[in-house]
Parts: structure tokens; sequence; C-alpha cells
């Protein structure tokens, strides 16, 4: 065995790759078992790495910041190329209030955090590290580690940012979900759930009508989406037993059937403008759409063209020139209106209608090639990373602060990731990542980063956390988890009148929590705590990343 101890003990690239890899492991597996409804998933390697680091395993510290730093960049990156193409859109009209809600907790915290660093004689390193960890916000000790070093003043070198964070962790996991039953109880009377129905208001649908309405008779359907000035796609027209591809020319006549794609939210005013309704289920996974289209067929094509990734579906003028008709577009797991100012992205999913022949023209134009998306497209991942980089090192010059100011390490990538997400296939920019694909880039680097962190920060955990220090960072942690949660939620429920689903899905994405949305999840029905989270969680991770550095460059 003296040889596996020499490979564990002796600091080289084989023990370095080998101790990282095996925290990794053995936190990822321990990260599955479920307690009380709650698993710390990924998170438990940095628990794992706080033991190893305890029990005396150490890497070379140069390898150590190498891997540390490579991991928090993966992530943060890939992090922002997820969220990015949602990240403004969350900004919007529908998602003000939340994000409002969500940070007015971020402030509360901030807050806290000055008035203990004044008031209980805690430096402002060490709060900002039990700041992220009550927050569970990796990316921002990160980026707070990052902003120490930059400013590099040897009264701070000493700080240890990651055995804070890693002391107030745990409860700021627990603690979120304590807040919620908590509010759940006490203001059982006044809470509400959002009904299922009313979920859904957004769900694409496909319904059928009898052309009736006389109002409509003669008229083109180009004058009948004027008329309406909703947000619909008439896929199909029935007319003396025959399916017509409609264009936006066709006129609709008394009796005829039209399929059309809409949004539930639409369908009545529909119905009061073209006619009764068909009683047909249309939206049923086994309908077999040849059967009764004889004359045509329904393909599913995927765009893998780079030529048409950006553009407009309505340039294509594919239902103009090939006669075929686009019934819906399905992007990572979401049904699209295909409306003509739709943007395509690589990868989505377009059910075409028409005949074999115009069909087989749409494949060409669209490109339908799945093996071309089975390898992500490396180049701009890495171009992304070197140009987020190069972003967070330049110097920015703001009143009141003697030294520039920098994103550094973790503020650079994420910008930069939100901004390719959001903004990349509009300038033909192929950003197209596979979802597992992106799930693995992400979880690589947040394990090496963790795996890191847990090392550096277990060789003084419980000496820290077994005297009075470490019970104020814990107690001052809880505090700064509990509180700002608590009041929002009364906010949101007492006075603003907000569901409690969203409520609680918003106050998960605040604190950068989905531990807790896995346990709110669980119960409660429906997907509106999912949606709330996703909603928040761009703007508030972003800002808590940034505020991390603001907060030591203000006040240090």
């Amino acid at each position: 065995m003296e040889w596996l101890n020499g490979i564990l003990a002796e600091h080289s690239v084989i023990q370095a790759v080998i101790v990282v890899s095996l925290v990794s492991a053995i936190g990822l597996v321990l990260g599955k078992i479920t307690l009380w409804g709650v698993s710390l998933g990924v998170t438990f390697v940095f628990f794992a790495g706080i033991m190893a680091g305890h029990w005396g395993l150490t890497i070379d510290p140069q390898m150590l910041n190498y891997a540390e730093s490579f991991g928090l960049i993966l992530f943060v990156y890939a992090l922002g190329l997820q969220v990015g193409p949602g990240f403004f859109a969350s900004l919007g009209k529908s998602g003000i209030r939340l994000n409002l809600l969500a940070m007015t907790v971020v402030i509360l915290g901030v807050v806290m955090t000055l008035l203990f660093h004044w008031t209980a004689g805690v430096s402002l390193p060490d709060m900002v590290g039990i700041l992220s960890g009550a927050v569970t916000n990796t990316p921002a000790l990160g980026a707070a580690q990052q902003t120490l070093k930059q400013i590099n003043d040897p009264a701070y070198l000493s700080s240890d940012l990651a055995l804070s964070c890693a002391v107030t962790y745990p409860l700021g996991v627990v603690g979120v979900i304590i807040a919620l039953i908590m509010i759940r109880k006490l203001f059982a009377s006044r809470i509400f759930f959002k009904r299922g129905d009313e979920d859904k208001t957004k769900k694409t649908i496909i319904v059928g009508f009898r052309v009736s309405n006389p109002g409509i008779f003669n008229k083109s359907i180009k004058d009948i989406a004027k008329l309406l000035s909703k947000r619909f796609v008439i896929s199909r027209l029935w007319r003396e037993g025959r399916v017509i591809i409609p264009a936006s020319d066709t006129i609709v006549e008394d009796g005829d059937r039209i399929l059309v794609i809409t949004t539930e939210s639409e369908v009545k005013s529909l119905e009061i403008v073209i006619g009764e309704l068909d009683s047909q289920d249309w939206n049923k996974e086994d309908i077999d759409w040849d059967a009764i289209d004889s004359q045509l067929e329904s393909h599913r094509i995927v765009v893998t063209r780079s030529e048409i990734n950006g553009k407009k579906l309505g340039a294509l003028r594919l239902r103009n020139q090939y006669g075929i008709n686009i019934t819906r577009i399905y992007r990572s797991g979401v049904t699209l209106l295909p409306t003509p100012d739709l943007t395509l992205q690589l990868g989505d999913r377009l059910t075409v209608v028409g005949e074999a022949a115009a069909i087989a023209n749409v494949e060409k134009v669209l490109g339908n090639a799945v093996k071309d998306l089975d390898e992500p497209n490396l180049v701009s991942v890495f171009v992304g990373m070197v140009v987020g980089l190069l972003l967070g090192s330049i110097p920015l010059a703001i009143p009141g602060i003697s030294f520039p100011v920098k994103l550094g390490l973790a503020g650079g990538p994420i910008v930069v990731g939100i901004l390719v997400g959001a903004f990349g296939p509009r300038i033909h920019m192929i950003t197209y990542t596979t979802i597992s694909a992106n799930l693995m880039l992400r979880g690589l680097g947040l394990s090496m980063y963790l795996a890191c962190l847990g090392l550096d920060a277990g060789v003084h955990f419980f000496d820290t956390v077994f005297r009075p220090e470490g019970l104020l960072w814990v107690g001052l942690g809880f505090a700064i988890t509990f509180v700002p949660v608590v009041l929002v939620a009364i906010l949101s429920v007492s006075v603003i009148k907000v569901d409690f689903g969203s409520v609680a899905g918003m106050l998960c994405g605040s604190m950068s929590n989905p531990m807790a949305l896995n346990y709110i999840n669980s119960t409660i029905d429906g997907d509106t705590p999912s949606v709330a989270y996703a909603t928040v969680y761009p703007l508030t991770m972003f800002v808590r990343v940034i505020m991390a550095q603001v907060i030591l460059m203000l006040f240090l």
C-alpha cells in the first residue's frame, strides 16, 4: 500500500487529478442521498472536499489555484449561456414584480452583511464569505476571492472567505426551507395557490373551428389576423373534403373547418370571431396526422444549417415558396408559436406539413442533419471564455474608489455568457449546445471548483466551527438567510397578494437555492414555483456576483 500512499501524499500532476476526481466522485454520490425531501446534489462535493482537507489531503497550491479558477470560469460561462436566452425576457412586464421582490431579498442581505460587519466586529471579507454561504452562491464567493487578490492588501490576504462560506452554507440550504414552512403555517389563512388552469394559459395548443361568423366570410387569413391582433397560426383548412395548406391570401368561406395553433388564453377570443369550436381533442400525442391528411405528410425538421441561425421565420418565406405550413416549433422542451417574427436558432425542431416533395425541399433549406448537432460548438465556448476573461480584466474607474474595478474571473465570463446566449443567434453566432452538453460543462466546472474550495477550507474547518468565532459566523449566516426570506415572504403574501407557489419559487431563485426548490416542488402541485424560480434566477445570480465585488471595493 506504500505506492498508493505515495500517490495520494506526494504532490504531482497525477496526485492532483486523482484527489480532485475522488473528492468530486464521492461528493456527487453522497449528494444523491435525500433526507426529509432535501438533497444537496453537486453541493456535497464542497463538503467532501472539506472532509478530505480535514483528514490531511492536499495538492500543490498552484495546481489547486488553477483547477479552482478554471472550474469557476467554466461553470459561470456555461451558466451564462443557459440563462442568457431568458435573461432579458425575465426583465419584461410579466416578471417585473417578481424580480423587484427578489432584488429586495438581495438588498436586505447586503444591508445586513454591512450592519453585522460594523456591529459584530467581523471583518468585511469574512462577512462576504458568510453572505455567500448564507445565500448558497458559490460564484459570488469566487468573485469575492478574485477581488481580494486584485486589491492585494496585506491586511486582508489572511482572510479565508471559503472557510466562512463553508461554515454557513449548510444552514443556508436549510434556512430557506424552514422559513417557507413557517410562513406557510403562520399565514395559512392568507395563502392561496394559483390554479392549474391559470398556469397553462400560455401553453401552446391545437384547436379546431368551423367558420360560422359572417363577419369573416370571404376574407383572407391576413385580414382576419389584422382584425384579431392575436397570436395564432392556421395550419390546415378543410373544404369539401379536401385539405388545403392555407397561405396569408387564402380566402375563408362559410363552413370551412380550420385547425389553429394558439395559446389557451386566446381560444375564447378566436371562438367569438371565427365560429363554433371543434369538439375533437387535437392535442393527443397518439394522433396519426398522416392518416387524417392522406394527401399531406407531417415531418419534424431540425435546423442544422448555420446560415439559418438568427434569421426570422417570415424572412425564409417557406410557405409561399414551397406550399408547406409550419405548425409548431420546439426549443429546449418548450413549444413556440411559429409566428413570422420568431428568430430561429440552431437546434430548433419545426413540425412541417405539406406534400412529400415540398417537405424534402424544406429539409434542404433548414438542414435536418441531426448528427451535426451531436458535437457542441466548442469553438464558441473557448472563444467566449477568452472574451469573458478579457472583459473581466478591463479596469473600470468608478468615482469614490481609489483603484479600478474589474469584473474578474467570475463576473466577466458570466456577463459574456449571458450576452452570447441572448444575442448570439441574432448576429448569426453559432452558440448551440445540447442541454446535456451544457449540463456536463456546468457540472464539471462546478465540481472542480467546489472540490478545490473544500480542500482549501477543510484544513481549519472544524477548528473554526467549534470556537466562539465560528459559532458567531453560523448565527450571522443563518440570520442573513432567514430574515430577508421571511420579511419578503410576508410582504408578498399579505400585502401584494402573490400566490404562494410564485412566492416560494421566487425566494428560492433569489437565494440561488435549487435544493429548496426541489423541496417546494414536492409539496406544491403544478410548475408555478419553477417558473418563478427561472424568472428571477438570471438577474439575481448576476447581481449577487457583482455585489460581492462591489461590497469589498467600496467598504474595505
